[in-house]
């Protein structure tokens, strides 16, 4: 067996009504919490006490980093806590990294900046994942949108996993049925893409088809029923499995190219993951040699998994790329990007440029 290794969030804590706990947990870090949430901060005042905030309104640039930092710094904070989808998880996980670093983010960001390994340990940093979709409580990166640069990249080091990852099924029960079907599609994509990678071990092989047979069960009843918690439960270990199993293994293709579509269009990235999920494992299952894990996923659904994830993709209403503005003319592009990209490296198969824009014409 190859070698591999294994590491994740410090600490989980997962059950229905644990965000109560956190501001005891919280206090064991320090008074002064600085919090990073979405559009809706006040929400939080009366259950978290906080001395300033930082709001993330959809994916966080360069510039939402450098300024969380820059408020971080001013409020003296203890600890960052951020409680959001993955946008907002991310962000918190990188301006804890930033806020105790000597140098600027370009000295530590991949792919746009230097990419040199993180100097100082981040401020402590509790994620509270609030959409089950990306995982991005037990990652050790932070993706970060370069509007300059027109793509994602990451900031990323073994520090940056969370001191602890509070994980509350119930704080998805809002979330409307559209975001609860990309944001589900998103953490399983990452369970299927993690179990294929040419990086999989057998710790998150186990993690990945537990993840794969929850979303199964429980997907379509969360996006036809949010408040149905039996689902949302689920979900949240589905994409809990996810973040982990990606941070140990790697990912493939759908991630290869969300990177780049995500840095070029408004596109929200779990719906991107999820149009592009079926072509993607339609072109890697025709072109991969050992068919072992392949052949095992078919089973799980129903005997042919890209007709089943073909109609799935149906039945949730997820828009084709079109809709986020993408044309025939921009898949070039996209696709040099997306090979170039640190996820496609685990693509289970070798996708010549011809097959990668293929693949998004078929999503388009």
């Amino acid at each position: 067996m190859n070698r591999f290794e294994f590491a994740t969030a410090q600490r989980i804590i997962f059950g229905r009504g644990v965000v109560r706990e956190l501001p005891a947990l919280a206090a064991e870090f320090g008074q002064r919490v600085f919090l990073i949430t979405g559009s809706r901060p006040q929400q939080w005042e009366t259950r978290l006490p906080y001395v300033g905030f930082k709001s993330i309104r959809g994916e966080p640039t360069v510039q939402d980093i450098q300024s969380g930092v820059e408020l971080a710094k001013q409020h003296k904070a203890d600890v960052i806590i951020a409680i959001g989808g993955g946008s907002v998880v991310d962000a918190g996980k990188a301006i804890a990294a930033m806020s105790t670093q000597p140098g600027d983010l370009m000295r530590y960001i991949e792919v746009i900046g230097e990419g040199r390994p993180l100097e100082a340990a981040p401020l402590p940093f509790i994620a509270v994942p609030t959409t089950s979709g990306t995982g991005a409580e037990a990652t050790r990166n932070a993706v970060i949108a370069s509007e300059e640069h027109r793509v994602k990249a990451s900031l990323r080091h073994l520090s940056m996993l969370p001191r602890i990852a509070l994980i509350d099924p119930e704080l998805a029960g809002d979330l409307p049925p559209h975001v609860t079907a990309a944001t589900g599609m998103d953490a399983l994509t990452q369970c299927l893409e993690a179990f294929v990678c040419s990086r999989a071990q057998p710790m998150t092989d186990a993690l990945c088809l537990d993840g794969i047979q929850r979303a199964v069960r429980s997907l379509e009843r969360a996006f036809q029923n949010g408040h149905d918690l039996d689902a949302r439960e689920d979900m949240a270990l589905c994409a809990l499995n996810s973040g982990i199993a990606l941070a140990n293994a790697g990912l493939g293709a759908v991630h290869g190219f969300a990177a780049p579509i995500g840095g070029m269009f408004h596109a929200p990235h779990g719906a991107v993951c999820a149009a592009l999920l079926a072509p993607v494992w339609e072109a890697n299952a025709k072109g991969v040699q050992n068919r072992t894990k392949f052949d095992h996923i078919d089973q799980m659904l129903d005997g042919d998994a890209v007709s089943w994830l073909h109609a799935l993709t149906a039945r949730l209403q997820i828009p084709k790329l079109s809709a986020w503005g993408i044309q025939d003319s921009d898949l070039d592009e996209i696709a040099r990007k997306a090979a170039a990209a640190s996820s496609m490296k685990a693509n289970p198969v070798s996708l010549t440029h011809d097959k990668l824009v293929a693949v998004l014409r078929a999503a388009l």
